[in-house]
């Protein structure tokens, strides 16, 4: 079954939400909180979102389990346009749940092989129930950490990993906090995963499971959308964006059918490293859209200013333009040397990798050129409550006219300065060097799947060459 907008919309209905210290009841039509809704609503009405499974029964693409190179062009494809169909900014409501259930997939048959559990089972429920009911998913991973010079079971406050506090014959029992959880609001359910490797020690923090966000014990602390709240002259923020929330684990229940993993420590790291990779070639699918967002702004600047021709302007659009196709190639050359395990194509981490560190660390070239072709002005340009003033219009327009009439040029500039010198600037930087994996993150993951037996040969070749 696939839903519609409005169907999606309407069945929203999370639990403990706090907004700037007030609980909200409706998501859907709270002033902030509502284009947030609307974002991911717009996913249920993308024209090209579903294919035909084997009963033939109508699934949304994102739940298309990639088992060759093709299955995973397809899911770059789908990703790169669904954010290109929500103006450059990306909609995770279903493409993050699914890279935690694919890596679940393969990680619970290793551990139900060692242990003789069941957690393949629930995993293969959980996916009945995703395209049973097109539902949309939030992932928790991320723990607060504490000291980051201790491992979870050496902190001084054992909730700064999320943990289990009690096991008994109807499931478990979970504490502790989970940061940056994007869209969790407006998501059917929350997949929990292990941020990182432990130990026998750690064993109560290896822990994977979802869990409906309306669920008791559960709370979300959403960040202050600072971008729409923090700038009257917004465009794109007023159409679209995605929310984080801290997300507050007070004993919550999860029943034994919904855990995937319950102190099989060894595996920890192994499914929080899987779903990276999954996660990062989502990662680099979907920046290669958000950088239409510049291409397209600082081109259009670029005319209105008349200096389309200049050299440094070209230098400046030839940076967006290397990083939109390295992104672009990065994708599809880690679905073409993708590597195959338990039948699911995964992407190739190298290559991944490569894309995401190349974005962690070149996305401000996107935000520093458009800054030098729009100008200055960018930042100390009037305000739209400057126009309501008819005499004040006049003076704008008149002003601010060049190759292009002054009314279009504002909101160019409008545009300009939301992306490049406004509180969504920052967030956007902060978000291209974190998200996905922070720059030591692709570092890990890259080291971590090279192989470098190659070179090494090479180089014994030269210096033993009777061997």
């Amino acid at each position: 079954m696939v839903r519609t907008s409005s169907e999606f919309l309407k069945s929203l209905h999370p639990g403990n939400v706090y907004y700037r210290g007030k609980k909200i009841d409706n998501v859907v039509s709270h002033h902030v909180l509502g284009i947030g809704a609307k974002h991911a609503a717009k996913l249920f009405d993308y024209p090209d979102m579903v294919f035909t499974g084997n009963s033939g029964e109508k699934i949304s693409k994102y739940f298309k389990v990639p088992e060759n190179t093709e299955d995973l062009i397809s899911r770059r494809e789908l990703i790169y346009n669904t954010t290109n169909y929500c103006n450059g900014i990306f909609n995770i409501s279903q493409a993050i749940g699914s890279d935690a259930i694919f890596a679940m997939k393969i990680v619970s048959q290793k551990i139900d092989k060692k242990y003789n559990t069941h957690y393949y089972k629930n995993v293969e429920s959980l996916y009945e129930r995703c395209i049973k009911n097109d539902l949309t998913l939030a992932v928790a991973q991320t723990d607060t950490k504490g000291d980051r010079s201790k491992r979870p079971e050496e902190q001084d406050d054992i909730d700064s990993y999320l943990h289990i506090t009690k096991k008994d014959k109807e499931g478990i029992y979970v504490t502790g906090a989970k940061v940056h959880t994007t869209q969790s609001i407006y998501a059917d359910e929350l997949i929990v995963i292990p941020y990182r490797n432990m130990t026998k020690k750690d064993c109560d923090y290896a822990v994977a499971f979802s869990v409906s966000t309306n669920t008791p014990g559960l709370r979300f602390i959403v960040r202050p959308i600072d971008e729409l709240e923090g700038n009257s002259s917004s465009i794109l923020s007023k159409m679209d964006f995605e929310v984080e929330t801290t997300t507050i684990f007070d004993n919550v229940f999860i029943p034994w059918d919904h855990v995937y993993m319950a102190g099989e420590g060894e595996f920890a790291g192994e499914l929080a490293n899987l779903f990276a990779t999954f996660h990062r070639f989502t990662a680099v699918s979907y920046r290669a859209a958000t950088a239409n967002l510049y291409i397209g702004i600082a081109s259009m600047m670029a005319e209105a200013n008349g200096i389309e021709n200049a050299g440094h302007v070209k230098n400046k659009m030839l940076d967006m333009i290397q990083y939109k196709e390295i992104m672009t190639m990065s994708s599809y050359t880690a679905a073409m040397f993708c590597e195959i395990d338990s039948g699911i194509a995964v992407p190739n981490p190298v290559y991944t990798n490569i894309g995401k560190l190349y974005s962690n660390e070149n996305f401000y070239r996107l935000i520093n050129g458009l800054i030098e072709i729009s100008g200055g002005i960018i930042v100390t340009m009037p305000s739209v409550e400057d126009l309501e003033n008819r005499q004040n219009q006049r003076y704008i327009y008149k002003y601010l006219a060049s190759m292009a009439p002054g009314e279009y040029r504002f909101n160019l500039l409008r545009l300009a300065k939301e992306l490049a010198g406004s509180n969504l600037a920052g967030y956007m930087l902060t978000l291209m060097a974190h998200a996905e994996g922070s720059v030591e993150a692709s570092k890990i993951g890259l080291l971590r799947g090279y192989n470098v037996n190659e070179a090494r040969d090479m180089i014994r070749k030269i210096l033993m060459p009777g061997d």
